[in-house]
């Protein structure tokens, strides 16, 4: 059996649906793709029979049958359309999907008597099951005039059920099939491509005008009676009876995918089909819903009953952190994608409840910190839909103006030190903290002037706080991150004397932040605590290092050396700065973290390439730090590592080579106990021992000859002694010749000049691919 589906799997990837399935129509009354569906359906019957958590061959047997289905199913163009079947195709897949809906519901009605944990299933629902509930969605697509009226009157079944049963019968196990109706139903109508693509009835292919009027469109009527239903947990008697938690993660999860399907308005409906439009000419039917929705002014009626849904999960299912955030980052962040929804949002009576509901409703304040960070941004993301600035900026300063009044007056406090350590204090500025957070992440051109002003407003309190707080490594890290996201989402907007103010500010919580040694780690903690402390100085000093960085892209984009000194703004000082706090902190062991690692070096190469003299200027144990850091990263088995390292080496070493024949001293002059030339050298052999030697990815080369070439200009004397080295090593002569050759040619050919500029740079790569491709596979270890 299983041998049978995998020569089917094999066959579906060399050939189109309708190639495929007249296959065994030579021999057979009926096509291959009958075969396919009939296959599955015995397969799904073991499966409904045999309800077991153990892998059977029937498990293997069912994903091999839906991998083939996938296959046939997805355009072999790569278009964002579903691929068209024939008729007896059809008929075959409407038959699988309602063998395979029969099935899902047993399953579902089986677990109410499961003695496991809800958890552990939704988790195996929701995410596990995703991409098996894709394939289902792929087959209900293909047949679709027979699917979604099987799924309607399901649907109808239960909720008639529900109506008819309530305080009679246990609608337990009704609820958990309408749950898993839920999941299959929000793959069907909004399924996962290209961008979601909403479903178009491929087998309607008349004028709009010819089929229904639109609400009686089949999709319209399903989507109407899921939004319905889910609008029947405002009630709270009804809540109590019947949306649990659970049933409303559905609910919340299949909202947030329609709603990024389906509210959208007509001309960008238009606009998304028309590559659709060609292959399957059925934009009408697509006109149809989106007409419903747009013209009928149903969208504005929808989108008002899920605001309201969502502000009642967040202030009616306390501690129910899973729905919570699906709430907050999935169905509450989708509405705000699209400017042309918020237009629609922040003329809703419902959505300022939920502004006025996040300021001052205690209960939104037991959201956890990820969730209040999310909903923060959501909230001023909206402000994209108020029609100028000067309201936009008004709407943020409204919505974050009692949080920064906060801060301020706490700070401000004669007794802070005695209370800041109480615990609703602490969590009120965690929470507090993580809202200025998510605000100052949705900072754009239209709200940058209110979160400029609010960050202005809270200087002064994020260092009062940060002193206060100098032992609370939680709330320490909340500090570093707001600072991170409002300087990186303000700087590219800022004038001279603005930037000024922030670099400023940036200095003084380095100077802070260094003078209470805050994040170094005493040799005296146990092995467990030290392990803890480790983390948390990961983690302020991946914000550290993001601070840096959001600098530095502000001083190369914006600001001229004359300019900076006519403004008294000097970036490079705080970098200067920054550098030595954070230098000594990280440790090769740290740098096995791989976020922390990455931010590193790529602050490191940006850093070496536009100020390559503040490394100059540090002190020899500093510097040695550096360059043993970079050492162990030319030598990552990250590639974007790598590069990034290969790209500091560089500009490390054109910097010097200039700056000699400028007839300076160039990093000489850093009085470091190595000499630079034994840097150099250093750099130079471990370099070519890289290439002629180790395992590397060919997508390095061009990266490793931009650092080799102005390493071998510093240091001429010892490439030409290595070259040599490498000549006498070769017993055989005729590769000895070879050998002496391709060195001469590296450094010869192409008309390469002993200067670094991008003509010079161009020939080189192409000089040292050649090389690489004439003597790795004969060269002996240096």
């Amino acid at each position: 059996m299983l041998d049978g589906c995998r020569a089917l799997l094999s066959i579906a990837t060399a050939t189109t649906p309708f190639v495929f399935d007249q296959l065994l129509k030579a021999i057979r009354p009926y096509g291959t793709l009958t075969l396919l569906s009939t296959l599955m359906c015995e397969v799904v019957k073991v499966l409904m029979t045999n309800n077991t958590d153990e892998e059977t061959w029937s498990w293997e047997a069912r994903d091999l049958l839906l991998d083939t289905w996938t296959i046939l199913l997805v355009p072999m163009d790569g278009s964002g359309g579903d691929a068209l079947l024939p008729s007896e195709g059809k008929h075959a897949a409407a038959n699988l999907f309602a063998m395979i809906v029969e099935s899902e519901l047993k399953v579902a009605s089986a677990s109410v008597t499961n003695d496991e944990g809800d958890s552990d299933y939704l988790q195996a629902s929701i995410s596990a099951m995703d991409e098996r509930l894709s394939s289902y969605a792929l087959i209900a697509r293909a047949a679709i005039d027979v699917t979604i009226p099987l799924l309607t009157r399901l649907f109808s079944e239960r909720f008639a059920r529900l109506h008819q049963g309530r305080g009679i019968i246990d609608p337990t196990e009704t609820l958990e099939e309408l749950y898993s109706l839920l999941l299959i139903t929000g793959h069907v109508l909004a399924d996962e491509g290209e961008g979601e693509t909403p479903l178009v009835p491929t087998a309607i292919q008349t004028n709009f005008v010819d089929i229904v009027e639109a609400e009686k469109h089949p999709v319209v009527v399903l989507s109407g009676s899921i939004i319905r239903f889910a609008e029947q947990s405002m009630d709270p008697e009804v809540r109590a009876a019947i949306f649990s938690p659970r049933l409303m993660e559905a609910v919340i999860w299949f909202l947030a995918r329609w709603s990024h399907t389906y509210l959208m308005p007509l001309e960008e409906a238009n606009c998304l089909s028309n590559d659709y439009q060609k292959q399957h000419q059925s934009i009408n039917s697509r006109k149809a819903l989106f007409n419903f929705f747009g013209e009928h002014n149903q969208g504005q009626v929808v989108l008002n009953i899920i605001v309201r849904i969502s502000a009642m999960t967040l202030m009616s299912y306390p501690g129910e952190k899973d729905l919570q955030g699906l709430t907050c980052h999935h169905l509450l962040h989708t509405l705000v994608r699209r400017k042309t929804i918020c237009y629609q949002l922040v003329s809703l009576d419902s959505w300022r409840d939920l502004a006025n509901a996040f300021t001052n409703e205690k209960s939104l304040f037991l959201l956890s910190s990820a969730n209040q960070r999310s909903l923060a941004q959501t909230l001023v993301l909206s402000a994209s839909g108020l029609r100028n600035s000067e309201a936009a900026n008004q709407y943020v300063k409204g919505l974050m103006g009692h949080m920064t009044t906060y801060l301020v007056e706490l700070s401000n406090r004669s007794d802070l030190k005695s209370v800041a350590h109480q615990p609703d204090i602490i969590m009120s500025v965690s929470c507090l903290l993580e809202r200025l957070r998510g605000a100052a992440a949705a900072a754009g051109p239209r709200r940058q002037r209110a979160m400029y002003e609010i960050g202005i407003s809270v200087m002064n309190p994020v260092l009062l706080l940060l002193e206060v707080y100098k032992d609370e490594s939680a709330v320490v890290y909340l500090l570093l991150k707001f600072v991170v996201d409002w300087v990186d989402g303000q700087i590219s907007y800022l004038e001279s004397r603005e930037t000024a103010s922030v670099i400023d500010f940036c200095m003084r919580l380095l100077q802070l932040y260094s003078s209470h040694n805050i994040g170094k780690i005493s040799i005296s903690l146990s092995s467990t605590l030290l392990s803890e402390a480790k983390t948390e100085k990961y983690k302020d000093l991946r914000a550290l290092l993001q601070l840096l960085s959001s600098l530095c892209s502000k001083d190369l984009v914006d600001f001229s050396s004359d300019s900076i000194e006519a403004t008294g703004i000097n970036i490079s000082q705080v970098v200067f700065f920054g550098l030595h706090i954070v230098t000594p902190l990280i440790s090769l062991e740290l740098l096995k973290y791989p976020k922390l690692c990455h931010d590193y070096f790529s602050l490191l190469s940006h850093i070496v390439e536009v100020y390559p003299e503040t490394l100059a200027q540090l002190n020899s144990e500093a510097f040695a730090h550096i360059i043993g850091t970079l050492d162990f990263g030319l030598h990552h088995q990250d590639l974007e590592v790598v590069s990034m390292c290969l790209g500091a080496l560089k500009a490390l070493a054109a910097y010097n080579y200039r700056e000699i024949c400028a007839g300076k001293t160039g990093l000489v002059s850093a009085g470091h106990g190595n000499s630079p030339e034994g840097i150099f050298s250093q750099f130079l052999r471990s370099l070519l021992q890289l290439l002629l030697f180790e395992d590397y990815s060919p997508d390095l080369v061009s990266a490793a000859a931009d650092a080799l070439l102005p390493l071998i200009l510093c240091e001429q004397g010892l490439y030409q002694k290595l070259g040599n080295e490498l000549i006498e090593r070769q017993s055989n002569p005729a590769l000895k010749s070879r050998l002496a050759n391709a060195l001469h040619s590296l450094t010869s050919s192409n008309h390469l000049a002993f200067r670094l500029d991008r003509v010079n740079y161009q020939r080189f790569r192409k000089n040292l691919n050649s090389f690489l491709v004439e003597v790795r596979g004969f060269l002996r270890t240096i």
